[in-house]
């Protein structure tokens, strides 16, 4: 199936069509060594990536080569999420990146998104500019902290209750930094617009934890997955967590002394904690003695109202 129309013209002899399991080994040829920073996600997980639903994922096909590939995913009724930019080497600067996404834009916008965002690492300047181009524009700047896993009790002062974390998020400033965006509880490195709706289903099917004090709730998280990932000494299990607020340090200790203690109860090696990239915010992490992300990433959005 041709979606050439759906968009700007492809480069001549290149056209756009759904990506199938028989694409793989073109796709990987590739993406294995797309950054010399850290290696590329698609060949290890193609083949789940690219199935599911409420998902589009398009080929650039040159016919004896495959020049680019992309993917969206809706993530809430309004809100898209696009990921897995890539281009072949060999079809640079012919307009490839273009033309896939302004097809998945127009795909987005009949499933009927608003919205589109990505994300892009801060050390990725091709990546950035790229995605300026493409008309997102830049909306957030978060990093990770890696609070260690430490068995106990949670503090007395921690609740889960749904109406509490809530208050607390729509008056804080974590998600005026974050422009209102968590991490989805779904779709892994994907960030939407947090909700009371996913703070519920977060105390119901994982962790929502709130750090309650006399003055009133001082600090949120919420656990949105656990995984399996590669790490030095063999396979690690770690707990992540779909924000980290709080409005002062001492809030900020006790919030990690609770996603350290869940972390271990659900029997994780490690963390990772999305927190709004800020001097506070970053520092108090670092005064708390928790591991931060050598680098933040930027997310940027792409307004699909006049696309």
């Amino acid at each position: 199936m041709d979606l050439s129309h759906e968009g700007p013209s492809p480069p001549e002899g290149i056209h756009l069509r759904p990506a199938t399991h028989d694409d793989y080994e073109d796709v990987a040829a590739f993406t294995r060594d797309t950054w010399t920073e850290v290696s590329d996600y698609l060949p290890d997980v193609y083949h789940d990536w690219i199935d599911g639903e409420n998902k589009r994922t398009l080929v650039a096909d040159a016919g004896d080569a495959i020049a680019g590939i992309a993917q969206a995913v809706m993530l809430s009724p309004s809100e898209a999420w696009t990921q897995g930019m890539r281009v072949n080497p060999a079809f640079r600067g012919q307009g490839v990146s273009e033309a896939v996404t302004r097809a998945l834009f127009g795909w987005a916008r009949e499933q009927g998104a608003a919205v589109a965002r990505n994300m892009v690492f801060s050390w990725n300047e091709a990546g950035m500019g790229q995605s300026r181009s493409l008309g997102y524009e830049p909306v957030a700047e978060f990093r990770w902290l890696h609070p260690e896993p430490a068995a106990g009790d949670l503090p007395a002062t921690v609740t889960s209750r749904v109406d509490t974390a809530w208050s607390f998020w729509t008056a804080s400033e974590a998600r005026t930094r974050l422009a209102g965006l968590a991490l989805d509880m779904d779709e892994s490195w994907a960030m939407r617009e947090l909700t009371r709706g996913m703070l519920r289903r977060a105390s119901e099917e994982t962790a929502l934890l709130a750090v309650t004090r006399e003055d009133g709730t001082r600090g949120l998280a919420y656990r949105t997955r656990t995984l399996t990932r590669d790490g030095e000494n063999g396979t690690e299990q770690w707990a992540e967590y779909g924000v980290g607020a709080w409005a002062d340090p001492e809030a900020a200790e006790t919030l990690l002394r609770a996603v350290a203690v869940d972390a271990a109860d659900c029997g994780a090696d490690r963390t990772r904690v999305l927190i709004p990239e800020h001097p506070q915010t970053v520092s108090d992490g670092a005064y708390l003695r928790a591991e931060l992300g050598e680098h933040p990433d930027f997310v940027f959005a792409a307004d699909l109202t006049g696309v």
